[in-house]
């Protein structure tokens, strides 16, 4: 018997590549907006938005715009020699988030990675921490990647298994807990606190309302770096440009990633004060890939859209209405038990005394009715859509998913 489209495709990754993920036995071909669709042609609804990577929506014109006109131009030449659109991506980054200064990357954990190597540079250099001691505070349930460097401050056996010995300098204290912060910070080696202002991989976890902006205080009152891990939170996801802008402070290091270039290719970058980033000097980082002339052409435009759109008050407003309408639902709901996130950073908890394959069940029956979701920490669904999202479609899906729900009661 013949395989189907579906069949084939998922026979040849099983048959060729590693089994580092679990995905949804969906194949996807294209994608426009808020939409995709499968190799059998089917349409739907993308809640994930590729880990929040694409606010602006599948193949924005404007960016797919700024992509090919510069791939025809140059598109990489390394950093040995300078090139005509690295400083006025840099420039226009900076005055754009309101920073001295910009060091480019590609991924997500690189940026992280960057951070963490900037703040130990910055303790030895400005701080005075003696040579080898710097540490960095982390917190339980974090995520920025899975290097060795990323895994060494996770305290998921997932993540951490079987993968050691692990980076030292590197504390994990509880989060949204500013008592354990409070005594970590006691240690005149601490060199900077790293967190995501919420935590998305975690289950979509928001913190008290006073604890990002205490824990910021409480570092510049303990002379160290508050690095703001925005990877997937920031770029208007939340409802804000990034969601620090809710508690009205400026991170010392802003980590971005995902949405700086819409989805359409890999790019990263730290932003920072001069104090720091001068602390690192030719040859002791850097990236064939960061900075290059396609990539910061893209990120360009993704950023202008995110601000012609207005994509920030697009999601603080329908990711209320969602909520608002999912809370609804759920106070006679004997399935999910929790919905939490800000803008269009959401996700619902299903109930403890179901097992935790009913969230994978739930998204397969989501895939069926035409939207696709994922499960987080077995009991836990993200939804997370493009930003450029409209009342009448996010109406649309939000029917779906509790008519969806609805069918495990």
């Amino acid at each position: 018997m013949a395989l189907s489209k579906t069949e084939y495709f998922i026979d040849l990754e099983s048959s060729y590549g590693a089994f580092n993920y679990h995905p949804l036995p969906v194949v996807l071909e294209k994608g426009n907006g808020i939409y995709l669709w499968d190799v059998e042609g089917k349409k739907y609804f993308d809640f994930l938005s590729a880990y929040s990577a694409v606010n602006q929506g599948h193949c924005h014109p404007k960016i797919i715009d700024a992509l090919v006109n510069q791939s025809s131009k140059l598109t990489l030449t390394s950093r040995a020699f300078h090139n005509n659109i690295l400083g006025e991506y840099e420039k226009f980054v900076t005055k754009y988030f309101g920073y001295d200064r910009l060091l480019p990357m590609n991924t997500g954990v690189e940026a992280g990675e960057t951070a963490v190597k900037l703040a130990r540079k910055w303790g030895y250099k400005i701080k005075g921490v003696k040579k080898n001691h710097a540490k960095i505070i982390f917190v339980t349930g974090n995520f920025w990647g899975r290097t060795l460097a990323a895994i060494s401050s996770s305290d998921d056996p997932l993540s951490t298994n079987d993968f050691g010995p692990f980076m030292p300098g590197y504390e994990i204290i509880p989060y949204n807990d500013l008592e354990s912060l409070d005594k970590a910070l006691n240690d005149p080696n601490v060199v900077a606190f790293m967190v995501e202002p919420i935590q998305g991989e975690a289950g979509v976890i928001v913190p008290d309302e006073n604890y990002l902006p205490n824990a910021f205080e409480l570092c510049r009152k303990n002379n160290v770096l508050f690095i703001a891990d925005e990877i997937q939170t920031g770029i208007g996801r939340t409802g804000k440009m990034i969601c620090c802008d809710y508690y009205d402070f400026k991170p010392d290091i802003l980590v971005l990633g995902k949405a700086l270039s819409g989805g359409v290719l890999p790019v990263s970058a730290v932003l920072t004060s001069n104090e720091v980033m001068l602390t690192i000097k030719p040859g002791e980082h850097g990236s064939t890939f960061g900075g290059n002339p396609l990539a910061c052409k893209v990120a360009m435009a993704a950023l202008k859209v995110v601000k012609d759109e207005d994509l920030c008050s697009n999601a603080y407003e329908l990711g209320k209405f969602f909520r608002k309408k999912l809370r609804h639902y759920t106070i006679q709901s004997k399935v999910v038990n929790i919905v939490r996130g800000k803008g269009l950073l959401n996700a619902i908890v299903i109930n403890d005394n179901h097992k935790s394959e009913v969230a994978w069940n739930i998204c397969l029956r989501l895939k069926e009715n035409g939207l696709l979701a994922k499960p987080t920490h077995g009991n836990i669904i993200r939804f997370a859509p493009p930003l450029t999202i409209s009342k009448k479609e996010i109406v649309r899906a939000t029917e779906i998913i509790i008519d969806t729900i609805k069918f495990f009661h």
